[in-house]
């Protein structure tokens, strides 16, 4: 009780505060997300992502270099194909844009992780992360293609896979198709919680990926829902995710904290485009500091209980951290 107790005794000055401090943001909690796409010249920056680019090869490798310098951990690769069908076609090609960047990278820094994303939105013409059929997306029939994108991606040197697509069974699908080809030791990072968002607005136009026809409801996650997501969760530990990951991040705390009491598990959050988008726009017209509402918020998801955080800040953020 007050005047004994005083909160502010150990709030007078930095060395105290970083003594007291709860939660630590580390370059090594920071995963960085890229899209590659074909091409020869130069990268073209996304509108909508002030400082984001679609990367060719050339200027990827100048990227995933710099992460390395920088002491980031790993990065999670997006695909942008020349040519985009119902099927998702080229998202299985052993020379597809993915596949390739794979190998570049890995000949270039050996010791970065490299993850991909499992999902054929970016490959399809309608845009949507599974199969269509007469205007419906057909959950078993999208399986045996996302198993063998994994595969794919895997026997071109990938680290990690990691499915986003929602699709009801596909990490089960796709451990079957690894361990059945001798990739026993290749970790499964599942999109576990992935909500029905606005904030993957930007993240759409960078990837062309917006669907054609109805939207996502049927697969992503109701936002209202938080029981929904434990089940998830549960769900793709027992078809054997090694890490679990919650999208979008920073509005979705309660569910991060939930499941880290929960599972014993590490847990992913992903800092998706709308939320990035929302603070540089808010820093470019000087409504807010950007660099610390960068920090805030990212230790916000650590405090919440993420392992690991997704993040297009994540170049920025190790350079502060250093």
């Amino acid at each position: 009780m007050f005047p004994v107790h005083r909160g502010r005794r150990l709030r007078q000055n930095e060395s105290i505060r970083r003594l007291v401090r709860e939660s630590h943001l580390l370059v090594d909690d920071l995963i960085l997300p890229l899209f590659v796409t074909h091409g020869r010249g130069g990268k073209s920056e996304i509108a909508s992502m002030p400082g984001q680019y679609r990367h060719t090869i050339k200027t990827l490798l100048k990227e995933t270099a710099e992460a390395a310098s920088l002491g980031i951990p790993a990065v999670i690769l997006f695909g942008i194909p020349k040519i985009k069908d119902e099927g998702g076609s080229t998202a299985i090609d052993p020379e597809g844009i993915v596949q390739t960047a794979i190998s570049a990278i890995k000949d270039q820094s050996p010791n970065l992780l490299v993850i991909t994303d499992v999902c054929i939105d970016e490959y399809t013409s309608h845009g949507h992360c599974g199969l269509v059929q007469d205007g419906k997306i057909l959950n078993d029939e999208t399986l045996a293609v996302l198993a063998k994108m994994a595969l794919s991606h895997v026997e071109a040197g990938a680290d990690m896979v990691a499915p986003s697509d929602m699709m009801d069974g596909r990490v089960g699908a796709i451990r079957k198709v690894l361990d059945e080809n001798g990739h026993t030791q290749t970790p499964i990072l599942s999109y576990a919680v992935k909500y029905a968002s606005c904030f993957y607005t930007p993240f759409r136009e960078a990837a062309g990926s917006a669907p054609s026809l109805g939207d996502r409801k049927s697969y992503q996650m109701d936002f209202a829902n938080s029981r929904e997501a434990i089940r998830e969760v549960a769900q793709d530990i027992e078809e054997g995710a090694d890490i679990v990951m919650v999208k979008p991040a920073l509005p979705y705390l309660d569910i991060l904290a939930d499941i880290k009491k929960r599972f014993d598990v590490p847990i992913a959050a992903y800092q998706v485009s709308g939320e990035y988008s929302m603070i540089m726009a808010a820093a470019q017209n000087g409504w807010l500091d950007g660099r610390n509402a960068m920090l805030e918020s990212l230790i916000a998801l650590k405090r919440a209980g993420a392992d690991m955080i997704l993040t297009y800040f994540a170049k920025e953020a190790a350079k502060q951290l250093s």
